[in-house]
């Protein structure tokens, strides 16, 4: 009689909850979710990990992830990850937020995090909106793009112009590995975990400060079905935020 076998294509990473998501039907934070749930899997670190996660959508992820995660006040996450990486440098500490929080508020915690090259990894997730207060314009709401404070598109010389991170902290000498990846695609998907796996590794190593920038989708404020947010992502977001290594003082030039 023949033995059955099973096999696994796929199983709930031990770092998620069964919590059932509340996010928005094509929202990227999901996909993101499952991915760092995965690396800390596969790196065994998941009972000395710690996560900060701010104001926004990105509060949402303490209900979801399997392991402490604390809030910090709008923008802050990076000062309140400095004080506990440097209270318990044993831990493996992230911070995970989104554009209206890194780059409005928190530019100034996250420049100078970078610029004392605090062991820490940053999940920077860019839509480029401010997703749960209805979609204003954040720092990186592209030019025309239309927002509820942008009714008629994003016009330079009156709201600005869009911030690039990656390009910012690259030049800061202290930050150690600046990555932007996409989601938008099952290869895109598996290269923003290869990158944050790869920050996750040289926190432990003790290399310093890390960045992985993820665009991602805000279906409901784009006014966009999941399948066309996806197609934004690919064809307009990654046109002005090109995916790629910014720095990664790992690999030899």
């Amino acid at each position: 009689m023949l033995q059955k076998t099973e096999k696994y294509l796929y199983r709930k990473p031990e770092s998620l909850t069964d919590n059932i998501t509340i996010y928005c039907s094509g929202c990227g934070h999901g996909i993101i979710h499952r991915i760092i749930a995965e690396v800390i899997d596969e790196l065994s670190v998941r009972e000395k990990t710690i996560g900060i996660a701010p104001v926004g959508c990105a509060v949402l992820a303490y209900d979801y992830f399997n392991f402490d995660v604390t809030e910090a006040a709008h923008g802050r996450p990076p000062a309140v990850a400095t004080g506990i990486k440097r209270c318990l440098p044993d831990r493996i500490v992230f911070t995970y937020q989104g554009d209206g929080d890194l780059a409005a508020i928190g530019t100034a915690e996250i420049i100078h995090a970078a610029a004392r090259g605090e062991n820490i990894t940053v999940i920077f997730v860019n839509n480029g909106v401010y997703g749960m207060t209805k979609g204003q314009m954040a720092p990186t709401t592209l030019l025309g793009q239309r927002t509820t404070t942008t009714v008629k598109g994003r016009e330079p010389y009156q709201h600005g112009f869009p911030i690039r991170v990656c390009e910012l902290l690259a030049t800061i000498e202290g930050a150690y590995y600046i990555e932007r990846t996409k989601i938008d695609s099952i290869p895109d998907i598996i290269k923003t975990k290869r990158a944050i796996k790869k920050a996750f590794t040289y926190q432990i190593e003790k290399r310093g400060f890390s960045l992985i920038e993820v665009l991602s989708t805000c279906p409901t404020n784009w006014k966009k079905t999941p399948a066309e947010s996806m197609e934004w992502v690919r064809t307009e977001m990654a046109s002005f935020f090109p995916p790629g290594v910014y720095k990664d003082k790992g690999v030899a030039v």
